[in-house]
């Protein structure tokens, strides 16, 4: 039974980069019909591989992934309403992520966070103050969505630091990939608008189906460390 599991995962996953690897083409050449077909599908994937692999199968994470998928669906059109739903749907997405590494890591020491977390911080703000082109329904939501992603990074890496096992280091892994593609949308979105979209596109796409995986490796072998 636990070899048909695991042969079943590898199938899907093999599946899961495939659509990426399409995704990723198809953003590169903006074929819009195979984005919007492939874009929603590549979280529901994931979810299927979640399920079967995981003992605990977390709703949280579940629900997460199908936040992802809607976000992907709003961030086809590129209009500035889409994208402020995007980037609300998205704000949920990263809530529930935080949570579920807050309850995996069983964190006590909060102060090597808060030094882990003010450089990510530095970074993110520092780039929102030098972008004009916000619109104002997405203002605190962006601010928001950087302390989110800041304090994800802070977490991941001082966790890392502190103790560097396989767990920590697939997190930090995943919280560096999160780190990047926030970063890249950033730009794509909000400061270098409608320039070098046959670049940022497909490097946002890449950048996401491989954060998610990693975070789905992470939540796989913190489940495996917590039943040993």
């Amino acid at each position: 039974m636990m070899r048909n599991t695991e042969k079943t995962v590898k199938v899907l996953s093999s599946c899961y980069f495939a659509i990426a690897l399409f995704e990723v083409i198809a953003e590169f050449f903006a074929n819009t019909t195979v984005i919007c077909t492939l874009k929603p599908i590549l979280p529901l994937v994931l979810i299927l591989i979640y399920y079967i692999d995981s003992t605990t199968k977390s709703s949280i994470f579940i629900i997460a992934l199908l936040l992802s998928s809607l976000t992907n669906l709003l961030f086809i059109p590129n209009t500035t309403d889409c994208l402020f739903y995007a980037v609300l749907v998205f704000t949920v997405h990263r809530i529930l992520i935080i949570y579920l590494i807050f309850i995996n890591q069983k964190l006590k020491d909060f102060i090597p966070i808060l030094i882990a977390t003010a450089p990510f911080l530095l970074i993110f703000f520092y780039l929102f103050s030098e972008t004009l082109e916000i619109p104002e329904n997405s203002f605190y939501i962006l601010i928001f969505q950087n302390l989110l992603i800041s304090v994800f990074a802070g977490v991941a890496l001082s966790s890392y630091v502190m103790n560097d096992n396989k767990i920590n280091s697939i997190l930090l892994i995943s919280a560096l990939l999160f780190v990047m593609l926030q970063f890249v949308i950033f730009i794509e979105k909000y400061f270098l608008i409608n320039e070098f979209e046959e670049f940022f596109r497909p490097l946002a796409m890449t950048l996401n189906a491989l954060a998610f995986f990693s975070f789905y490796k992470y939540l796989i072998t913190a489940e495996k460390s917590h039943d040993n």
